[in-house]
């Protein structure tokens, strides 16, 4: 397989240290037009990329500054299942929200989809030096039927007037709680009758919005994916049918493989009040692996994304491409957390004219897919807002 080599003759990556090229402090000076010589991806191809007022161009600029040679170069990662402003307890104050940002920028996440925050995160697309974001608005929930602290909670039949308040809120999505224990019956349930959540479904699209929403179990997945909804977080209950009709329609899977990592753990925590809750949570686990290879292999479109915010640690987008790369290869993983996902968010791809935000590493990421853990260079808007 040696097209996942460096094509000859381009040496061994080199890293070059320019205090001009990089930024240091929010609100500085417009970068120094930079230079990257690499291989980039997904094409392959041995490139030369010139950026200029934040802008990628083909052709030399003058006065640029070369920041790597024969290094692998990368569209920016995204992470399309991301809390920026969310704590184990719900909201955070900016300076943790902004340290979460920052975390996830120097992982190499120039574009997240913020699934859901409790407090207003609109301040961040003022600043040059964050990643870009996409909001979905506030989860929305029922009352005393998800984490405290973490959603909007309504009764079904206020739950279109809410999606009508998220779609506004957001950037083009709106986030629902699909399914969480129900403590009489003792295990996960719908949270929303299936005609209640095809009406807000429906009235969402109205507003040019689109509908995920959070799904453990079989059965929110089966009726909301009838319902018309757009994407699916975690999955976990999905069956080969509605894998299928998830294919034919295009609606997104975000799989979050970092967080399913935990369902033991909320088995365990859960055993003494809700035993079935438990055992139904192990096999959710036990089979996870199956379940999401077997949307991979239907076609289902696939993004990767970290559940990050709550009790999740923010920057692990590596680990999740790490983990994507068992189920569907290295090149269907880097193409889940970068080109395609970037597609999928309306985010231009690597071309003349449009945003340089790229992540740059020292080796071959279809080789070696744990180098994506540790970029050397980060690239947002034209400058070098990090350097490993």
């Amino acid at each position: 397989m040696s097209h996942h080599h460096a094509p000859p003759g381009l040496g061994e990556p080199e890293f070059f240290a320019h205090e001009r090229a990089v930024a240091s402090v929010p609100g500085a000076p417009e970068a120094v037009p930079l230079h990257l010589n690499g291989v980039l991806l997904p094409d392959g191809e041995v490139r030369d990329l010139w950026v200029v007022d934040g802008l990628l161009r083909s052709e030399p600029v003058a006065g640029a500054v070369t920041v790597c040679r024969g290094a692998w170069i990368m569209p920016g990662l995204v992470d399309a299942h991301c809390h920026v402003g969310l704590g184990a307890q719900g909201a955070v104050p900016v300076d943790v929200a902004e340290q979460q940002a920052l975390t996830d920028r120097d992982a190499g996440t120039l574009l997240i989809r913020d699934a859901g925050s409790p407090v207003d995160t609109h301040w961040i697309d003022d600043r040059d030096d964050l990643p870009r974001i996409i909001r979905a608005g506030r989860h929305i929930a029922r009352p005393k039927r998800y984490i405290r602290n973490y959603a909007e909670e309504v009764d079904p039949d206020e739950l279109v007037a809410e999606v009508e308040r998220q779609a506004r809120r957001g950037d083009g999505w709106v986030k629902l709680v699909g399914d969480w224990i129900d403590r009489d019956a003792g295990d996960l349930a719908p949270l929303w009758p299936a005609d209640i959540a095809a009406a807000a479904i429906e009235r969402a699209h109205e507003l040019g919005a689109r509908v995920t929403a959070h799904c453990f179990g079989e059965e929110s997945v089966h009726e909301l994916v009838r319902a018309g909804i757009d994407g699916i977080e975690h999955g976990t209950g999905l069956d080969d049918t509605t894998i299928a009709l998830m294919a034919e329609r295009g609606v997104a899977l975000v799989p979050t493989l970092v967080n399913l990592e935990n369902f033991p753990g909320f088995a365990d925590a859960g055993e003494a009040r809700f035993p079935a809750y438990a055992t139904h949570m192990r096999a959710l686990h036990a089979r996870r692996l199956a379940t999401i290879g077997a949307a991979i292999e239907a076609g289902v479109p696939v993004f990767a994304g970290t559940d990050a915010g709550g009790t999740i640690q923010h920057g692990l987008v590596g680990t999740e491409i790490g983990l994507l790369a068992r189920l569907g290869g290295t090149g269907f993983a880097l193409g889940a957390a970068s080109w395609r996902a970037r597609e999928w968010l309306g985010a231009p791809p690597v071309e003349d004219g449009v945003w340089a935000d790229l992540v740059v590493y020292a080796s071959d990421p279809r080789v070696d897919v744990e180098v994506t853990r540790h970029p050397s260079l980060v690239v947002l808007r034209g400058r070098v807002v990090h350097r490993s």
